[in-house]
């Protein structure tokens, strides 16, 4: 039952912090599951995130639903999902209903264009943090020479995400087939 509650707390929390949508929840999410409650290590979070990039839907129920189910089955998978989505729902009620009111006054532009940067710098730590390590893994001139390469071909060349993501699997499946095979 503790962990029940501990996985309702950690994606409760993450649910009422993560304002910005998903991509900004990730952060909290790392930081609830890896350092708080170590329920995984980083390279495990990495690949669950990873993977769930691949999928489509929002970013933050497919963790906390895998997340939860990995931890404590169903039902944990039921309380982190419940826990993630009850704190937008209920905000995102209260709040638009509030600044739909005052959606004119300077002090409530304000307050949503100084999220941005504050969502900006958690994106931007966290993306060091998976460069860094898949610079350990593969080498930090292939993650470079990929980042560029993803770079160019989702800002420059305007090519679908899907694409992308579907391309750097079937890399890397035949680079790792490629070394099997010269491994034997």
């Amino acid at each position: 039952m503790k962990t029940q509650w501990n996985l309702f707390l950690a994606f409760f929390r993450v649910g009422m912090l993560g304002y910005g949508g998903g991509p900004a929840s990730i952060p909290l999410i790392h930081k609830e599951t890896v350092e708080t409650y170590k329920w995984m290590k980083d390279e495990e979070f990495g690949d669950i995130l990873a993977l769930a990039n691949t999928l489509p839907g929002p970013i933050a129920t497919k963790l906390a639903g895998y997340i939860g189910y990995r931890v404590s089955g169903i039902f944990g998978m039921m309380s982190a999902l419940l826990a993630t989505v009850l704190p937008t729902v209920v905000l995102l009620i209260v709040l638009l209903k509030t600044l739909a009111s005052f959606k004119e006054f300077d002090w409530v532009k304000g307050m949503t264009a100084a999220v941005i940067p504050v969502v900006g710098m958690m994106m931007a730590v966290l993306t060091w943090q998976f460069f860094n390590k898949a610079g350990k893994g593969m080498g930090y001139v292939a993650t470079t020479l990929l980042t560029v390469l993803s770079f160019i071909a989702l800002v420059l060349l305007n090519v679908h995400p899907g694409i992308v993501i579907v391309v750097l699997i079937l890399t890397a499946v035949l680079i790792r087939d490629n070394k099997k095979r010269g491994d034997k």
